[in-house]
């Protein structure tokens, strides 16, 4: 089959191997290779190698339904081209965070891009229980910097307004809509979890001041513009080493709330922390202290050396945009744990754990816990409270209401 480029038409092994050749992205005259390594929920996605040079590229594409359900779920090809144009535009901020855009093609849906396989997939990982000893020090930067320089801190109204609306992403942010704020929270067809956790999924949807708490937090992340928001910043999303860390997949990128990407990392820090011994987890809470730390420093450094706001200089004005993005954050996190357990989505780091007992109970632990940081976001003062929170959770054993 020849590939064409004049019209969409999903790749495959030998088609991802013809446009790689087509523009001399490899050497075209070697044999070159391909194979599928996507194991995503939305898209296609080829490495294609040069076995002579040993030199490799990425080669994604969107394809228009989500791919973990099938055509009965249409999607828009356009998150194509805000992945691809998010991944430039953090180029230009955080370079070192994110890989290198070689080819994008709104048409085709694609995007060529650096191939990262030296480096491992941060979930894989932490699963592994292996030590990235700069990840949050990245990770913090990373956020930092890019909610920065895309917010109205940095940008003229007119310059941020423009980028919203080069990224309006309203079919991905449905995804996030359903999926993390409201289908969790209701007894709705697209949540799954295993029938040991009944009572407790019973006693969420019958929390009332939890899905008050969960509908504020909706109502942000629909309606808060501040800065471009990497929008799915999971630990699936960020490919590491001891040395290195890239953020992938920003097809959910949009100008929305400062907190979300800090509280869906941190999240996922905590869902690995339910899968490991007591004595294992210390790293990982090093981690979420200084993934905020770190933010919450450079933040303050680019807000007094870069900050075009006419009230920057305000006494307790960035005090008070800290103090509201940690509150998010946690209430964020705890919104993501919740879905990550019992709505379509969920994480390797909780469904691999065995035995399947031992799998239930840390099951009935995030519900508990992602319930306490969304209920109590508000009464959370310092980052450091969230591993007392955590010990005092996982080791309380489940009573009879």
């Amino acid at each position: 089959m020849t590939f064409s480029l004049n019209q969409y038409e999903p790749l495959t092994t030998e088609t991802a191997i013809q446009l790689v050749s087509r523009l001399d992205i490899l050497d075209k005259n070697s044999s070159l290779i391909s194979e599928e390594v996507g194991d995503g929920n939305l898209n296609l996605v080829f490495r294609v190698i040069d076995p002579k040079s040993q030199k490799s590229v990425i080669v994604k594409q969107a394809l228009p339904y989500a791919k973990v359900v099938g055509e009965s779920w249409p999607l828009t090809l356009n998150r194509a081209t805000i992945e691809s144009n998010a991944l430039l535009q953090y180029a230009d901020i955080a370079g070192e965070y994110v890989p290198k855009v070689y080819y994008s093609d709104r048409k085709l849906a694609v995007t060529i891009m650096e191939d990262l396989s030296d480096l491992d997939v941060l979930r894989k990982g932490l699963m592994e229980e292996k030590d990235y000893p700069l990840l949050s020090k990245h990770i913090g930067e990373f956020v930092a910097r890019t909610l920065f320089f895309t917010s109205d801190f940095a940008l003229s109204p007119s310059r941020k307004k423009e980028l919203a609306k080069q990224y309006y992403n309203p079919e991905l942010c449905k995804i996030t809509e359903d999926l993390v704020f409201t289908d969790p929270f209701f007894n709705h067809e697209t949540n799954h979890y295993e029938k040991e956790l009944q009572d407790d999924v019973e006693r969420l949807w019958n929390d009332q001041n939890l899905k008050l708490e969960v509908a504020k937090l909706k109502k942000k992340f629909i309606t808060n513009q501040d800065a471009l928001i990497h929008g799915d910043l999971h630990t699936g999303s960020i490919f590491v080493s001891k040395t290195e860390t890239k953020v992938i997949d920003p097809e959910f990128a949009f100008y929305g709330p400062l907190g979300f990407d800090l509280g869906q990392f941190i999240a996922n820090l905590l869902l690995n922390a339910l899968s490991r011994k007591d004595e294992k987890r210390d790293s990982l809470f090093e981690h979420i202290e200084n993934t905020w730390t770190t933010f919450s420093s450079t933040f303050t450094s680019l807000w007094n050396d870069h900050n075009v706001e006419a009230f920057a200089n305000v006494d307790g004005y960035l005090e008070q945009v800290l103090q509201d993005t940690l509150e998010d954050t946690i209430g964020f996190a705890g919104c993501e744990i919740i879905r990550r357990t019992i709505g379509l989505a969920h994480v390797a780091d909780l469904d691999g754990i065995e035995p399947y007992e031992s799998r239930i109970t840390a099951k009935k632990n995030s519900l508990k816990l992602g319930a306490f940081l969304i209920k109590n976001k508000r009464n959370i003062h310092s980052i450091t409270e969230i591993k007392n929170i955590f010990n005092h959770l996982a080791r309380t054993k489940e009573t009879s209401r």
